[in-house]
């Protein structure tokens, strides 16, 4: 928004925004380097209960990745999903200026809108991102509302993955779903006389980031973290960062730690689990259960090795500010992402670019999407819990020089592929689509890959 000015629709839920938006619940929000516009639309409870709780995370979360909570599909959920889609696209032509704009969709909860913008904008370029990992075709064709959602992310001109295994996914299931024509190269679905556009756009993050470049030193952040909790010098701090989520792995890597304390004694009261767990849909059953059985593991695991002032695991169930995740990262030895199925996971990619000093071992999950670009991280298989326990104690004993190689080749590729990258690709190849005369790219480049052609940073009001 601060690149290119523009609109930004979102839900809004509180009552700040009610006090702040004008008659058309808008804002324009002026920054020391642009302004934009924020629309904000409102949900009744019933309408983010049916909408958002519901078919969002009760049916397309679940059905998306791949963990053993069976998605619900709710008829009276899609519909409020569907209506609430509607309700997004009447702010979106309210506020367009002109009958060719750039619309991005974000993510899963609009799979519906581009082709609803798509008929009343007939003219614009729509470019719709899912953050979430793309299932296989048979295991997409479980939702009874399959084929609506296909038919409405292909009113977009491209549609955006965090993968390339997203994007082959999601070809497929247009062939298996909706017999659609697909590109030899596979990077472009025509259906219904329209051409769309399928990429991989890898998300990131900031490069530099702020909030790195605004933190304490990494010893003063490890002296700082250690009085906060109550840690000896000697003590070695794995870090976790995650909500409270089936999806992250948070019970199998208390596990993990679980057998590598059983495995080595000398690590009991050496090591400590920091594990944050930010509160996150709390009102779905299916995370009432994940958060009880975490919590059941770590106070068995803390009874099992603990002692009157030592716990193996510290979980930590409250909303953390970026500063205070940062200080984390900076102090800690290891940061271990365990997801058990995820489409990028960009803690991954904040602990890199928190470590200035090139210091830390980075534990990742194969199965998160940033594996496919943190290549020198330690990856491991989160449902293997020895695997996972032998990754803990060799991340504990990597010397200084391999620990500098590993992370100096990660924050490599977080500084070249960063967010703003991120953006630049999805505008440029937007800006290609508006103007006949600049081919565009038939084939799809996998994520971190050097053959992704270079970027200028494109001008798009």
């Amino acid at each position: 928004m601060h690149a290119c000015n523009g609109v930004w629709v979102a839900h809004g839920n509180g009552s700040t925004v009610r006090v702040v938006c004008d008659a058309h619940a808008g804002l324009n929000v002026p920054t020391t380097i642009s302004r934009f516009r924020l629309r904000s639309v409102s949900l009744s409870n019933r309408e983010e209960r049916g909408y958002y709780y519901g078919f969002s995370n009760e049916a397309m979360w679940p059905l998306c990745h791949r963990t053993s909570v069976r998605p619900v599909f709710r008829v009276d959920d899609f519909r409020t999903y569907a209506k609430v889609n509607a309700r997004f696209v009447d702010a979106v032509c309210e506020e367009v200026d002109g009958n060719a704009p750039v619309v991005l969709v974000q993510d899963y909860h609009f799979a519906l809108a581009p082709r609803l913008i798509r008929t009343r904008l007939p003219h614009a370029t729509v470019v719709a991102f899912w953050h979430i990992p793309f299932p296989s075709p048979r295991e997409y064709a479980m939702c009874p509302w399959g084929r609506p959602l296909l038919e409405g992310l292909l009113g977009s001109s491209i549609v955006g993955f965090q993968t390339r295994d997203d994007c082959v996914n999601f070809v497929h299931a247009c062939k298996y779903l909706l017999d659609a024509d697909i590109s030899p190269g596979e990077s472009a679905i025509v259906y219904e006389g329209r051409r769309t556009l399928v990429r991989a756009y890898p998300v990131s993050v900031e490069w530099p980031s702020q909030w790195a470049l605004q933190s304490p030193p990494v010893e003063r952040c490890r002296a700082a973290v250690r009085s906060r909790f109550g840690l000896p010098e000697h003590t070695r701090m794995i870090v976790g960062v995650d909500r409270m989520d089936y999806t992250k792995g948070i019970n199998e890597k208390c596990l993990a730690l679980e057998r590598l304390l059983a495995l080595q004694p000398k690590l009991r009261e050496r090591v400590v689990l920091l594990q944050i767990a930010e509160p996150s849909r709390a009102c779905l059953p299916a995370y009432r259960e994940c958060r009880s059985q975490i919590i059941a593991t770590v106070d068995r695991i803390n009874l099992r090795f603990g002692t009157s002032d030592y716990r193996p695991i510290i979980l930590l169930e409250q909303h953390h500010e970026p500063a205070d995740v940062f200080e984390l990262l900076r102090a800690s030895d290891v940061c271990y992402v365990g997801s058990l199925h995820d489409g990028m996971n960009l803690v991954a990619k904040e602990f890199v670019s928190a470590r200035d000093d090139e210091r830390g071992v980075l534990i990742l999950s194969e199965f998160a999407g940033a594996a496919r670009e943190l290549t020198t991280a330690l990856h491991v298989n989160p449902f293997s819990v020895d695997g996972c326990a032998e990754a803990i104690a060799e991340a504990l004993d990597m010397p200084a020089e391999e620990q500098v190689t590993r992370m100096r080749a990660m924050r490599e590729v977080v500084e070249q592929f960063n967010a703003y990258r991120w953006t630049a690709d999805i505008l440029t190849d937007a800006a290609r689509l508006r103007d006949d005369s600049i081919p565009v790219p038939d084939s799809l480049t996998p994520a971190g890959s050097d053959e992704r052609p270079a970027v200028e940073r494109p001008s798009i009001a």
